[in-house]
Parts: structure tokens; C-alpha cells; sequence
């Protein structure tokens, strides 16, 4: 059965949700657990949606130099693109949207965000936020409120897409719609009976001056 929810404008998460890079995601974290002789299951279990600094601030031994750690990292990440890729149906759904109605929310730096959406071939929206763009990261509602803020929409108007916990209850916070791509386990998508689509290929969006009608499959 088709599902249909309206909305005045969509906010996508973009790792995960948007393009595939569980990859360099995991070499990522493999490089840094290496470093400090860390368990990077463990690490891998609790960083998805989340900013780096957090991760690394979480993990790292006590006195380690977090700024330098991240900074290191980070170059290793932006020059990693074995095996990114969009996610299926993603470039059709986002030429259909009208410009200025979707935001592109996420815990990645903005040049590794640019590099990465434009090296799977998917368009940059107007509005972007990233791990730079607020104080509090994913899970807390603040990079979503401030997507909605800039886009001149409240979040309750808003239907988010996303894949990981942090992102989806920092969607659930904000107020926003949220649907969940992929299947990666979530208590909250769970518990709220959240809608969930493997991907954007049978997905529809239909859109009138007043609002972008999403059919899911």
C-alpha cells in the first residue's frame, strides 16, 4: 500500500541516505583505531550520523590533541573515494525537486560534501548544512531546525530523509516528518513506527507552489 505525506519542503541526511560511503567510513575509523589501539567494532556500532570531532573526542585517550586527530583524519577522507556511490533512485528523485524547496543536512565537512555529492554525480542544493554550520551536532535537532530556517519553512513542515539513529531522532526532535532509507537498525524508527524504503527508485514526488507530496512505495 502506498503511503503519501505532504510537505513544504525535504531535508536529506547525505552519508548513507544520499550516497553510499560506508567504505571510507570504515577505513576511516579502522586508520583511527589503529592509532590508539581501539576496538573499531565498537566505534563503528556508535559514529554513524555523527560528527568526527565527537567520535574522536568520545574514543581518543585522555591529552590527545583532538583538533590535529580529526584535521589528519579528515584529509585521509576527502582524498578516499574507493567505492562511493548514490544511492539508488537518488539523481531522478533530486532533479525532480523544485529549487529551493530541499536542504542537504549533514555531519561530513562541507569541501569532503561538495567532493562527495558532486563525485557521485548528484546536485548541490542552495542550502547545505554541515558539521561547521552549528554548535551541536546529530542528535541534537539543531543542524535540521537550521536547514528549515534558512530554506524560510518551520521543521514541522518538513519531511526528513535519513538512515542512521543519530540522524533520525535529531529528525523526530526537530519536529520534522522523517522517513528512514535503508535498513540499518534504529530504536526510535522502531518504536514510532517510522516509514522505511530501501532506497528511491518506486518513490514519487509530486509538487504544487504549496506543497512537495511524497508517495511511498
Amino acid at each position: 500500500m502506498t503511503r503519501t505525506i505532504s510537505a513544504r519542503a525535504i531535508l536529506f541526511d547525505m552519508d548513507g541516505t544520499l550516497v553510499d560511503s560506508h567504505p571510507v567510513v570504515e577505513r576511516i575509523w579502522a586508520e583511527f583505531a589503529r592509532r590508539f589501539d581501539l576496538d573499531v567494532a565498537e566505534i563503528l556500532a556508535t559514529s554513524h550520523g555523527i560528527r568526527m570531532v565527537e567520535t574522536a573526542r568520545k574514543y581518543a585517550p585522555h591529552g590527545t590533541d583532538i583538533d590535529e586527530v580529526v584535521a589528519d583524519l579528515s584529509r585521509i577522507e576527502y582524498d578516499d573515494t574507493e567505492g562511493v556511490t548514490a544511492i539508488a533512485g537518488a539523481r531522478d528523485l533530486l532533479d525532480s525537486l523544485p529549487h529551493g524547496r530541499w536542504a542537504l543536512v549533514t555531519s561530513a565537512a562541507r569541501p569532503l560534501t561538495e567532493k562527495r555529492m558532486a563525485g557521485v554525480g548528484l546536485p548541490i542544493p542552495a542550502v547545505i548544512v554541515t558539521a561547521e554550520s552549528v554548535s551541536q551536532g546529530k542528535p541534537d535537532p539543531e543542524p535540521y531546525l537550521r536547514a528549515a530556517e534558512q530554506l524560510g519553512v518551520a521543521a514541522s513542515d518538513c519531511l526528513v530523509f535519513e538512515d542512521a539513529e543519530a540522524g533520525i531522532r535529531a529528525g523526530v526532535a526537530s519536529g520534522a516528518q522523517v522517513v528512514v532509507i535503508g535498513d540499518a537498525p534504529s530504536e526510535t524508527a522502531d518504536r514510532l513506527g517510522l516509514p522505511r524504503i530501501p532506497d528511491y527508485t518506486a518513490l514519487r514526488v509530486e509538487h504544487t507552489d504549496a506543497a512537495l507530496i511524497a508517495h511511498l512505495p
